[in-house]
């Protein structure tokens, strides 16, 4: 096994990382600065995947892009046992935060980052936008209630997935004191010493 993870600052990619160190495998990082103007990766990202985008790893003569497909074959390197839960009713809440973390987390939250950029003429999309992300932060914040982990009382890759958007909500979504479990989550995380390490690895984290 012999995996590079392609680093982007302050980006998803630092789930990458956290999930390496949770999982005790070997890996490089080459780490990547935001363009000052755009934001966006640099150009040389397309030398290893087309679409310029990160995260993106190489195991051997594998290139792997997309954060869930990427943590499928990670999670399957390890005998870590951090993935899908065999009980049934965690395996399902596993399964939808999997899939929630990306597809209805992180495309409001991309919204509000663009309307923050275009500075007075967003504002008051972006305040329209975070009243409807509101549904999600208590809906997310009354499950925690009944349990510390997204999947059940344990913690598994899930909650590595889902650390991201909501590091990003409370960065821009209006995650505040108000939601006290996703708060005590965030804290939680935050006191791993695999995520501690995967901070100092991958550089300053604005997120964190």
């Amino acid at each position: 096994m012999n995996i590079t993870v392609h680093h982007l600052e302050n980006s998803r990619s630092q789930r990458i990382l956290w999930l390496l160190e949770e999982l005790r495998l070997p890996y490089r990082v080459v780490r990547y600065a935001r363009d000052p103007i755009s934001g966006l990766a640099p150009d040389a990202v397309r030398d290893i995947h087309p679409l310029g985008k990160l995260p993106v790893i190489q195991d051997g003569s594998l290139t792997i892009a997309e954060s869930g497909l990427i943590f499928e074959h990670l999670l399957n390197q390890s005998d870590m046992k951090i993935g899908r839960p065999t009980d049934s009713e965690s395996s399902r809440r596993y399964q939808h935060f999997m899939h929630y973390a990306e597809g209805s987390l992180m495309p409001p939250l991309f919204a509000l980052l663009v309307l923050r950029r275009m500075g007075e003429a967003g504002q008051s999309a972006a305040a329209d936008l975070r009243r409807s992300f509101a549904g999600h932060l208590a809906w997310m914040d009354a499950e925690l209630a009944t349990r510390p982990w997204f999947a059940g009382e344990t913690f598994t890759a899930v909650d590595i997935m889902m650390s991201f958007p909501l590091e990003a909500a409370r960065q821009r979504g209006g995650l505040d004191e108000r939601y006290v479990n996703l708060n005590a989550f965030l804290r939680r995380i935050h006191s791993r010493p695999a995520y501690r390490a995967a901070v100092e690895t991958g550089g300053p984290y604005a997120l964190a």
